[in-house]
């Protein structure tokens, strides 16, 4: 017997007869001995219609009200899936994020988890219930409701599972597991059998839609296993998300190409080459709550050096307002110039621990189908690079196939 926390988001419980195929499923589990909770998204469509109807009321929701109204989404969901279970002849038991009481601070539509008490929960397991809970949602320490913010489900499902030393965490979603790329993109594209915490990481961080990020760095902290299944197919091992192991390094180089178009580029020029200047122009956009990316400083010529970086497009505008305004006058700088039609794309991989040659093949790869690379950043296990965003798709493409990733068996 093992204890398993399943999590469903929005697509896996979008309908009464999805709700059905999901206690169906559980059932399955059920039958065959396992204890189980369950942690579930709103339906989906259901948070933004949320969204969308406090700002009619207010155009700038207070962030406090804002979690009281986008939390209910969750809280049908888990009365619906508790029904469907007691329908089927089960006990089953549904639980808010207050009611199980998970801690929270107070930064209200984007909390983070403190604790959890995990002793309703045992109880309930205990007496052979299915325990479903509402993610996405908690109390800070006065009993106000937060909410974790985009895709907080899934950290609720991981943290449940660490709270309760779960011997598994499977994330149902609209996907068969996680893939080497886009499918949609790259046809070829293959389902990974397992991939390591640190490229999972990688490629969440880097544009992956399958996982939120958050959601795998509280799995690699508290050593939680992680399996991404499809909740559309009745059979499937989905994708394991688990430590490195020795073997997989000598099999699958890079285990996967990431991209995301969602970014742009900021280029200072002429800035004075001095101790702090770096400060004097990512202090003021770091005040503003914008997160920089990847960073580029020139070699120094006459005194003088160019500084890039990139932020998030929907941030680029007020980022290029605070050099413009408050900074290039400061600092002494010649020009602010931004591009906003750029894309970054990555190649991830814990082999390139092992193996040399990754990046010049890479460069090689895009030099050969006339694409520019304007940036480059690296790390252990990946190497990023940023180029237009009119040849992004071809690059995906062609690094695809380059590293071998159509093959079968990754």
């Amino acid at each position: 017997m093992a204890l398993i926390v399943q999590k469903y988001g929005g697509t896996s419980v979008g309908s009464p007869e999805r709700i059905q195929a999901v206690a169906r499923r559980v059932a399955k589990y059920k039958a065959h001995g396992h204890q189980v909770v369950v942690v579930v998204s709103a339906m989906s469509g259901e948070t933004n219609r949320l969204i969308d109807l406090a700002k009619k009321i207010q155009s700038q929701p207070d962030p406090r009200e804002l979690d009281v109204v986008i939390s209910t989404g969750e809280q049908v969901t888990i009365g619906l899936v508790s029904m469907a279970l007691l329908e089927l002849g089960l006990k089953a038991k549904s639980y808010t994020g207050g009611q199980i009481r998970i801690l929270t601070d107070s930064a209200f539509t984007k909390a983070r988890i403190l604790s959890i008490d995990e002793q309703n929960i045992r109880a309930d397991l205990a007496n052979g219930n299915v325990v479903v809970v509402a993610g996405f949602q908690g109390v800070d320490e006065k009993g106000n409701i937060t909410t974790l913010g985009r895709g907080g489900s899934d950290t609720t499902g991981v943290a449940i599972a660490a709270a309760l030393r779960a011997d598994e965490c499977q994330i149902y979603t609209d996907v068969d597991g996680v893939y080497t790329t886009d499918p949609r993109l790259v046809p070829e594209a293959r389902r990974l059998k397992t991939i390591t915490f640190e490229e999972m990481l990688e490629m969440a961080s880097l544009g992956s839609k399958v996982l939120q990020i958050r959601s795998v760095e509280f799995a690699g902290k508290y050593k939680v296993k992680l399996r991404v299944l499809s909740s559309f197919e009745e059979e499937g091992d989905g994708t394991l998300i688990t430590f490195e192991e020795d073997d997989k390094m000598e099999q699958a180089i890079i285990s996967g190409i990431a991209f995301n178009r969602d970014e742009a580029k900021i280029t200072v020029r002429g800035v004075p080459d001095k101790p702090g200047i770096a400060y004097q122009i990512l202090g003021p956009v770091s005040d503003a709550n914008i997160d920089v990316d990847m960073i580029i400083q020139n070699v120094s010529l006459d005194g003088t050096t160019d500084f890039s970086f990139t932020v998030h497009r929907n941030e680029f505008d007020k980022a290029m307002g605070i050099l413009k305004n408050q900074v290039q006058k400061h600092i002494g700088a010649r020009e602010v110039a931004g591009d906003s039609r750029i894309a970054k794309v990555s190649v991830v991989g814990v082999g390139m621990r092992s193996h040399v040659g990754i990046a010049s093949k890479m460069f090689r790869t895009l030099a050969e189908e006339g694409i520019n690379i304007q940036m480059i950043s690296t790390s252990e296990i990946k190497i990023s690079v940023v180029i237009d965003e009119k040849y992004m798709e071809l690059a995906v493409r062609v690094l695809h196939k380059a590293f071998d990733l159509d093959q079968e068996d990754l």
